[in-house]
Formats: C-alpha cells, sequence, structure tokens
C-alpha cells in the first residue's frame, strides 16, 4: 500500500513539474470563467470569517492563484502542494504569501490549527482507496467547526456501475486526465466519505462541465464537529 502510494504520487509530482508554465498559464484568470466555482469560493471564505479562524489552506495549490484568491476575500491563506515547481512558481507570482512543498497526506499543520481547508480539484489524483486516509489528514488539522471545501470531477450516479459504458455507476471511475491519471466520482459517494472521516457535509453545488471530459463540476462543503 505505501509503495503504491509512493509511486503514484511520484508520478503526479513528475507529471505537474513538467507543465507548471502551461498550467500556471491556463488558470491565471482565477476562475474569472467560471462563476459557479468562484461562488462556492466566495461562499466558502465568508464562512470561514464568520467562524472567526482566518488560517486556511490551499491544498494542492497548484501555480497559487487560488490561494491569492482567499487572501483577497479576507483569510489568512497559504498553499501546500507536492510538486516543488508549482511551489516554487506560486512563490515568485505571489511573494507576500506563503507556500510549502507537502504532501496532502502529511500536512506540516498542527491539530486542530486551521478554520478551513480548500482542495480545488487537488484531489482527483488520489486512488480510491486512498482517499479515505486523505481526507483523515484534512479532519486532523481542522478546528471544531472548520470548514472543508472540496470540488472534483463528479457524476450524479446513473449510468453502468463499472463505467463500461463511459459514465459511473455508483463507484468512482479512473480516465485519463490531461496532465496524469485521475478519478471522476459519484457526488452522493463522495459526501459519503466526508461523513465516515467524521465531517458534516452540509452543501453542494453541481453543475454542467465547463470542460469537454463530460463530468459534472461538483462543489461539496463540509464542516468539522
Amino acid at each position: 500500500m505505501a509503495e503504491h502510494q509512493a509511486e503514484h504520487q511520484e508520478q503526479t509530482r513528475a507529471a505537474y513539474d513538467g507543465v507548471v508554465e502551461l498550467y500556471a498559464s491556463m488558470f491565471s484568470d482565477r476562475l474569472e470563467t467560471r462563476p459557479f466555482a468562484r461562488a462556492i469560493i466566495g461562499t466558502f471564505a465568508e464562512l470561514v470569517r464568520g467562524n472567526g479562524n482566518l488560517r486556511t489552506a490551499d491544498v494542492g495549490c497548484g501555480p497559487g492563484h487560488l490561494t491569492a484568491m482567499l487572501h483577497d476575500l479576507g483569510l489568512d491563506a497559504f498553499g501546500i502542494d507536492l510538486s516543488p515547481g508549482m511551489v516554487a512558481h506560486a512563490r515568485r507570482a505571489h511573494p507576500a504569501l506563503e507556500f510549502d512543498e507537502a504532501r496532502m497526506e502529511a500536512l506540516p499543520v498542527e491539530d486542530g490549527a486551521l478554520g478551513g481547508v480548500l482542495a480545488h480539484y487537488s484531489m482527483i489524483h488520489t486512488p480510491p482507496g486512498e482517499l479515505p486516509a486523505l481526507l483523515a489528514e484534512q479532519v486532523r488539522v481542522l478546528a471544531p467547526g472548520g470548514l472543508l471545501l472540496v470540488s472534483f470531477f463528479g457524476t450524479d450516479g446513473t449510468g453502468g456501475t463499472d463505467g463500461s459504458d463511459g459514465t459511473a455507476g455508483s463507484e468512482p471511475v479512473r480516465f485519463d486526465h490531461k496532465v496524469t491519471p485521475a478519478y471522476c466520482w459519484p457526488v452522493d459517494r463522495f459526501a459519503e466519505l466526508l461523513t465516515d472521516a467524521g465531517l458534516v457535509p452540509f452543501a453542494r453545488l453541481v453543475h454542467d462541465p465547463a470542460s469537454e471530459r463530460g463530468f459534472l463540476d461538483a462543489h461539496l462543503l463540509a464542516r468539522r464537529d
């Protein structure tokens, strides 16, 4: 298990290191063309501000564009990414903000320290069997009442159970992401994982895709008890 985890993480790190400048240029608009995602991130930031603990981690931050957005929305935001190339770019692009190289499964954060965690399409490369441990780590660093916003490629849970008809049923389906292999999740199934991890999902936004893949864009908001 640990060996497989290390292998896929090394592949993911290498893949993103190889596309840093291209990836950064593609997402430099900071969601200006994606109103639904922009709205749910704004809602997340407002709720974190309302709780009073502004310290927020952007896990899988990539080039740091959303870390900067969270900062602009009034949060004490910092970014974490597996890719040293992405971290270096983020530091150059946003020198006033904090960025560190780390794995989402082993965050350099004390227990219960954060008011919020943003995971914007950063859990999509995690194999399904490893996702519960990753979610448990996000719960560990959240203070009671802290919020997690996770975004991912989703389905409504209909279609073939094995994905053989091109759709996903009740289980996640692996697909060829442009950077490195990823997984599409039925929204209800992902929400169950959040519950199993000790979170309380309380809001979701699911909408038609912004890309040619055809998956839904899914966003789940959850609170730590």
